[in-house]
C-alpha cells in the first residue's frame, strides 16, 4: 500500500490557501454564517460515522485484552505524556496555541478508516483494528474534553469543561447515536453508496478547515509568525510519530504479542483522527481565533502518519510465515 496524495490532501491545501485569499465569508460574521454552518457541518459528520459504525463487528476482536490495553494506553496516556513533556520543554520558543496544538493532537483519539486499511494491506489482526479505532473514538469523545481541560486549566487559561461536554452531547454524541439508530432503516442504503457518503464526510471536513483559518487569517494571528511555524509544526509532528511508533512496536514485542496482533498495535496506537479532530476543535476551543494555528500539528501529522503507515504495511505485508 503506497502513500497517496489523494483529493482530500489535496483538498485541504486548497481550503487553508482559500481562507488566505479570501478569508471574509469564512470568517466570524461572514455570509456563509459559520457559527451556525460548523455546528451543522460538526452533526452531519457524526451521524455520517453513526451511520457507518457497526458495533456488531467489535465482537471479533474483543477478547485480546493485551493489545487492547496497549493501544488504548499509547492513545490516551502516553501520546498526552509525550505532549506535556513537550508543553514543558518548549515554553519560551514555541508559541503558546501552537503548544496548545500540540497536545490537542496527542489527546484525540484514533483513525477508524485508515487504521484498518493498513492493517489490512499489512495482513495483521482486522478484528483487533476495528475493534480498537472504534473504542478509541468512543473514549475520545469524553476524555479529550477532559485532557484539554486539564492543560489548559493548569497553564491558567480559563476552560470550562461543562459548556464544552454539553455541546459535544448536542452536536457530536446524539448525531453519533441518531446515526446508530438509523443504522436498521438506512443500513443498506449506506453500505451501497459508502463513496458518497465519504466524498460528503470529507467535503464538509474540508469546509471546517476553511472556516477555521479563516478566522485566524481575518484576526491576524498569522501575522505575528513567520514560516519558523511551519518548520516547528513538521518537527515537532515528526518527533512525535517517531517516538510513538518506537514505543509501540516495543512494548507489543516486550508483551509477547502475535506478530498479527503487533501490526494492529502499532497502525492504531500512533494514529491519530483528523476527521473527528477538525469538528471537535470547533467544539472545544469554540470562537478562538488562533484555531487554524492550533489545528497545524494535526494536519501535518495526518498526511505524515498516512505516508509512512503506507511504507510499513507494504513492508509487512510481504513478510514470510
Amino acid at each position: 500500500m503506497k502513500f497517496k496524495f489523494d483529493w482530500f490532501l489535496k483538498g485541504m491545501l486548497v481550503a487553508v490557501a482559500l481562507a488566505f485569499i479570501w478569508p471574509s465569508p469564512g470568517a466570524k460574521g461572514g455570509f456563509l454564517h459559520p457559527e451556525l454552518l460548523n455546528k451543522i457541518g460538526i452533526a452531519l459528520v457524526f451521524f455520517l460515522n453513526g451511520l457507518g459504525l457497526s458495533l456488531a463487528s467489535l465482537k471479533d476482536g474483543a477478547l485480546r485484552w493485551k493489545v487492547h490495553l496497549l493501544i488504548q494506553v499509547s492513545t490516551f496516556l502516553i501520546f498526552p505524556a509525550l505532549g506535556w513533556l513537550l508543553l514543558k520543554t518548549s515554553v519560551g520558543w514555541m508559541s503558546a496555541d501552537l503548544q496548545t496544538g500540540f497536545f490537542y493532537l496527542c489527546a484525540l483519539p484514533s483513525t477508524v478508516s485508515s487504521s484498518v486499511a493498513l492493517t489490512v494491506a499489512a495482513r495483521g489482526n482486522v478484528p483487533v483494528a476495528v475493534f480498537n479505532a472504534t473504542l478509541s473514538s468512543l473514549i475520545g469523545v469524553v476524555l479529550t474534553p477532559f485532557w484539554m481541560a486539564w492543560i489548559l486549566g493548569s497553564s491558567g487559561t480559563g476552560f470550562d469543561v461543562w459548556p464544552v461536554i454539553v455541546d459535544l452531547l448536542i452536536w457530536l454524541v446524539l448525531p453519533l447515536v441518531v446515526g446508530q439508530f438509523s443504522r436498521p432503516a438506512l443500513g443498506t442504503w449506506a453500505s451501497h453508496n459508502k463513496t458518497r457518503i465519504q466524498i460528503v464526510d470529507r467535503l464538509t471536513i474540508l469546509t471546517l478547515v476553511y472556516t477555521s483559518f479563516a478566522d485566524t487569517v481575518k484576526e491576524g494571528v498569522w501575522s505575528n509568525y513567520g514560516p519558523v511555524i511551519l518548520l516547528e509544526t513538521i518537527i515537532g509532528s515528526t518527533l512525535l510519530f517517531v517516538i510513538v511508533l518506537a514505543l509501540t512496536r516495543y512494548l507489543a514485542r516486550l508483551l509477547g504479542l502475535p506478530v498479527e496482533d503487533r501490526i494492529a498495535a502499532v497502525f492504531c496506537g500512533s494514529k491519530k483522527t483528523l476527521a473527528s479532530g477538525v469538528p471537535m476543535a470547533h467544539l472545544i476551543f469554540g470562537a478562538n481565533p488562533a484555531l487554524g494555528l492550533i489545528l497545524m500539528p494535526i494536519m501535518i501529522y495526518h498526511p505524515l502518519q498516512l505516508a509512512v503507515g503506507g511504507v510499513l504495511a507494504q513492508r509487512w505485508a510481504g513478510r514470510t510465515e
